[in-house]
């Protein structure tokens, strides 16, 4: 239960933890012990208020904490995450790629990659439910129509998720930009995207057994471009017209994060703190964009998706070829 405190708190095997000594007195020393790979501070019991952890006869003092791991979360970083997310969440909301901000803020706030995923994994999870949950209530989507599709695209992200420990994703990494891009002129020249609905391909059944499925195991083996894959399956499988399809592409992409959240958060690699503070950013952002798919659809939703898809393709083009 200790261990399980530590790694929830500090989102994985932490450098050193440091807490406050408020109250104690000036000239009192203080004694340092390794638990579990942590470095904490002891203070005898009597000097720690009620808010401590038993340690024999010591108390762990968990007051407030100062620092943890290898970076400072300060008010200044704090900030400029939330206004990063906000920016992220709008952007998320109407074409996808908000992550392409949010992923690189993190890393440049000091969390390792696998961390800065997790954690980008929880502050997702806020910007898609209440996009998700904003489409609802304006009607654009009907959720007992979808029920089977966000089963499928859940059980397929936790699939990808297990299987992504597995293989090689090499052939995907160099797909990848080339399949994005494909998106974007998709959006661009076809002449199916409109703000009507047309012919559906698949029944709703064998969309969630085919689409949803695949689409969520992509996200949870690799993950960038699934909101832009979803909309493109909405579209051009169920018929949906371009402000439906987002709405629909949204709600299947907060289960699909949900799932992998889960996974990053059993193996520590979410900074809950940090990610809450995200998470409200993205909220508000998400929440201003999806305003714009209701009132404005297609006028807004085509454009967005092209440039996003664009940037996307040639982050992962310059990432491969390490152009900077």
């Amino acid at each position: 239960m200790f261990q399980l405190f530590l790694m929830t708190l500090s989102g994985y095997k932490p450098v050193s933890i440091l807490f406050p000594m408020a109250g104690v007195g000036a000239g009192i020393s203080h004694s340092y012990v390794t638990i579990f790979d942590v470095k904490v501070v002891i203070t005898p019991l009597h000097l720690v208020g009620k808010r401590s952890l038993m340690l024999g006869n010591d108390s762990l003092f968990i007051n407030r904490i100062i620092k943890i791991m290898e970076f400072e979360l300060t008010l200044q970083i704090a900030a400029i995450l939330f206004a990063v997310a906000l920016v992220a969440g709008f952007i998320d909301s109407i074409a996808g790629g908000g992550g392409l901000l949010t992923i690189p803020a993190l890393m440049w706030a000091g969390l390792p990659p696998t961390v800065a995923l997790g954690t980008n994994k929880l502050q997702a999870c806020g910007g898609s439910f209440f996009a998700s949950w904003y489409f609802v209530r304006k009607g654009l989507v009907d959720l007992k129509s979808v029920k089977l599709a966000l089963i499928c695209a859940f059980i397929g992200a936790a699939l990808g998720t297990v299987l992504v420990q597995l293989v090689d994703t090499k052939v995907l990494e160099l797909m990848l930009p080339f399949l994005i891009l494909a998106i974007g002129c998709y959006f661009l020249f076809s002449k199916k995207i409109s703000e009507d609905d047309k012919h559906q391909v698949l029944t709703p059944t064998a969309f969630a057994f085919t689409a949803a499925l695949g689409v969520g195991l992509y996200d949870g083996f690799f993950g960038p471009g699934t909101g832009s894959f979803f909309a493109l399956a909405f579209v051009s499988l169920a018929g949906f017209g371009l402000a439906k399809a987002t709405a629909h592409a949204k709600l299947l992409n907060f289960s699909t994060n949900i799932a992998s959240l889960i996974f990053f958060a059993l193996g520590g690699k979410v900074i809950w703190l940090l990610g809450l503070v995200m998470l409200a950013g993205q909220a508000i952002g998400a929440t201003l964009g999806s305003r714009l798919v209701v009132t404005k659809g297609t006028k807004i939703i085509k454009p967005l998706v092209v440039t996003m898809s664009l940037a996307m393709s040639f982050k992962l083009l310059a990432t491969q070829y390490q152009l900077f």
